[in-house]
């Protein structure tokens, strides 16, 4: 009778070990399948970081190129001595612009008067870019939008030299990385 009772016990020992193991195998399986599931997890969290980190520096080059452009066409369009530094300023910045014919026409005359004489040479006026601050926001996933508060100091002949403040208003195309609009308003004489 004692061994029918020892051999229950060992026999009821053994199920609760089988049983036991069972569902320790159990929950080793599920630990394994969480862990491959962190694992992918942590795959992918690494690519999208790598994509928006592209994304950032992509945007920020392409936002610092459309800043620069517009600075280096304040720069350019504002400085002048003479008829000739006047006349060279389209061929200076011609390779960031992609403007309308009407536009370019607009902001690139001739500085003739209607005498045909040069307005600029005749009157003694000259600019001179002093400094400028510069702003973008994204319009669109093509287009990036710029402001610059630029301060000149124009003067002719016979007058004192004034500080003017003008806003430029610029449209950089992402694709072309080149102005295709700018929109000038002065701002204070």
């Amino acid at each position: 009778m004692k061994n029918k009772i020892l051999l229950s016990i060992i026999g009821l020992l053994l199920i609760c070990l089988g049983i036991m193991m069972s569902i320790t195998n159990g929950k080793r399986a599920q630990i394994k399948q969480v862990r491959n599931q962190v694992s992918q997890v942590n795959k992918q969290q690494k690519h999208v970081t790598t994509q928006m980190n592209h994304i950032q520096t992509t945007y920020n080059a392409n936002d610092e190129q459309a800043k620069n452009d517009l600075l280096a066409f304040a720069k350019t369009y504002y400085t002048f001595s003479n008829q000739s530094d006047y006349d060279k300023r389209f061929s200076k910045v011609s390779s960031i612009l992609a403007l309308s014919k009407d536009q370019e026409n607009n902001l690139f005359d001739n500085g003739l008067d209607a005498t045909g004489g040069s307005r600029i040479d005749n009157l003694g006026l000259t600019s001179h870019y002093q400094t400028a601050t510069s702003y973008t926001s994204d319009l669109d996933n093509q287009t990036i939008e710029a402001l610059a508060t630029v301060i000149i100091q124009t003067s002719g002949t016979g007058q004192k030299a004034i500080n003017q403040t003008v806003l430029l208003h610029g449209l950089f195309d992402i694709q072309t990385q080149k102005l295709i609009s700018i929109k000038i308003n002065i701002v204070q004489y």
